[in-house]
């Protein structure tokens, strides 16, 4: 009987956890300030895109018998433009500050919760023998990619700042472009990141890892 319950307790899935209030308001409003962020570059890279809209204002302007020089044109279409990129700015700031807010909360957790102590709880389960290893190690790799998109943000958060504020920080131009263009790839990561971790959530979540998502609204199980 005591064998079986420490089988059953072994083989419990550690995708099933209990998440602090701290942990889970952090990780909704960083998913909206993210999925925010990302659409200020979409539009600011689409529709808003200042090369594409000043040929508009132009042919809007001339059908109202206005002529200006393509050149005004595109400090008009710009305008919109710095507008959008001005608010992807304001929400970086808020990034970083919920990067430093998940470094105060990771201290601050019950030490059951801490992401060192699940990850080597799970490695510890994973050597054991008797246990389904293919799952344990599905969660550590899971884990792994989490700790990656943890160092992503950081660094998408301290290079944008270094660009708001590279000229006050002495920032050499040559490096402010090269920490832009890191940056500019740095998204396209954050893009497959948040990509496979919906459908990740989506599949566990209907598979046999039931109440995943619910998890982080409500705790998870006690």
């Amino acid at each position: 009987m005591n064998q079986n319950a420490s089988s059953a307790t072994t083989a419990r899935s550690p995708f099933n956890q209990t998440h602090s209030t701290a942990l889970r308001i952090w990780h909704w409003v960083t998913f909206l300030t993210i999925t925010f962020i990302l659409l200020t570059v979409l539009f600011a890279s689409t529709l808003l895109n200042p090369r594409s809209n000043s040929v508009a204002v132009q042919k809007i302007l001339k059908e109202k018998s206005v002529e200006i020089t393509e050149q005004q044109a595109f400090g008009v279409a710009h305008f919109f433009d710095d507008k959008m990129w001005d608010l992807h700015k304001l929400l970086g700031y808020g990034l970083a500050f919920l990067v430093l807010a998940r470094i105060v909360i990771e201290f601050t957790q019950s030490q059951e919760e801490k992401v060192k102590s699940r990850m080597k709880n799970a490695l510890t389960l994973f050597k054991q023998n008797g246990v389904d290893k293919k799952e344990f190690k599905h969660y550590l790799i899971v884990k792994w990619s989490y700790s990656l998109f943890y160092l992503i943000i950081l660094y998408m958060a301290i290079s944008g700042l270094c660009m708001a504020f590279g000229r006050d920080l002495g920032i050499p131009r040559e490096l402010n472009h090269t920490i832009k263009e890191i940056h500019g790839f740095c998204q396209y990561l954050i893009y497959a990141f948040v990509l496979f971790h919906l459908i990740g959530v989506i599949y566990a979540d209907l598979g046999k890892t039931k109440g995943i998502v619910s998890g982080m609204i409500n705790g998870g199980l006690k």
